[in-house]
């Protein structure tokens, strides 16, 4: 009796990752888990029908991809920066990534970074640990911390993620403001009332600035010192878009001097951030200002669920069906 082939399929993270989650990669397909760190990976890629790849990690070398048999590079998630698109472009090979899926998982952690930050909730934490319960909330009502209702709260990217953020914050009570030029839901934007603002005049208007930006060489330090010495000193910044687009030690000293008055980073231009990062080596109220979390926005559960079997849905619809692929970025 003759052996059925199946599909062969490079993955980039561990099996274990999807059945975490309940999601069971397809039996249709011949599926190879490797790490990125595998020196087998080049050779595999010359093979394989599709690659399967975190959207989070180090960038994958163009050459990789060259005289392979890829049909398909799918990410499990939504950027697609590990990736050379020149590379991809040159060698036809599709690119499609799962757009969407981690919307409400970073709607409910800017939500959650800014009460964190504007209502103290980490700095009480730390002080009432140090006995000094009486005194940290005798200036916690003296400095009138305060919650979303009322308050600005700018956008800078309102495309799928920004546009659940901004409806989150609107639930709250607050106002938004945005700054995208080719802002891809007009009528959305309007219907949450939100206001397109010129980045400057967002950041001085704003008591909250939550970033949804892909890197680019446009968006590459788009928040330095002259971004940030505009902003409330009252106001705070919450990077979730990608590490790069925030000038960190523009950030940091910032924070230094009191230019403003807090800051959530999830997301570093190097990852994990060395233990010399301008951020981790704040001391002080500086660091009580500061929360810092391992690029984990976009990261839950059901998140990772959708994520996984929508890419693996996608790749059995290139490779076993031979459709083309949906949402493809380039």
């Amino acid at each position: 009796m003759n052996k059925v082939a199946f599909p062969d399929v490079l993955c980039l993270r561990p099996e274990a990752d999807f059945l975490r989650v309940g999601v069971t990669p397809p039996g249709e397909l011949d599926i190879t888990f490797v790490t990125a760190d595998d020196p087998s990976i080049p050779s595999r890629l010359r093979h394989a029908s599709a690659v399967v790849i975190p959207a989070v990690g180090p960038r994958l070398p163009g050459t990789w991809f060259e005289d392979s048999s890829i049909r398909l590079a799918q990410v499990t998630g939504a950027g697609v920066d590990r990736l050379d698109e020149a590379a991809m472009k040159a060698f036809d090979i599709p690119v499609a990534n799962v757009p969407g899926g981690s919307n409400s998982a970073l709607a409910e952690y800017a939500l959650a970074c800014a009460l964190v930050l504007l209502r103290r909730i980490r700095w009480a934490d730390r002080q009432i640990r140090r006995g000094e319960y009486s005194a940290a909330r005798a200036r916690m009502l003296a400095t009138n911390v305060t919650g979303l209702e009322g308050l600005t709260v700018g956008v800078v990217g309102l495309g799928n993620v920004g546009m659940a953020v901004a409806g989150a914050f609107k639930r709250m009570g607050s106002t938004i403001v945005y700054c995208d030029p080719g802002v891809a839901d007009p009528v959305g934007a309007a219907e949450l009332g939100a206001k397109p603002l010129p980045l400057f005049e967002l950041l001085s208007d704003a008591d909250v600035v939550t970033l949804h930006v892909p890197l680019a060489a446009a968006t590459r330090n788009m928040i330095g010192a002259a971004e940030l010495a505009v902003m409330k000193r009252s106001a705070a910044l919450i990077n979730a878009a990608r590490g790069g687009v925030v000038d960190e030690n523009a950030l940091a000293d910032a924070l230094v001097r009191g230019e403003i008055g807090a800051a959530a980073v999830d997301v570093y231009s190097e990852e994990p951030p060395r233990e010399t990062h301008p951020l981790l080596a704040l001391q002080g109220e500086a660091a009580d200002k500061l929360l810092l979390t391992p690029h984990i926005a976009g990261v839950t559960r059901q998140a990772s669920a959708y994520l996984f079997s929508s890419a693996w849905d996608n790749v059995v619809r290139v490779v076993v069906r031979g459709e083309p692929p949906m949402y493809r970025v380039y």
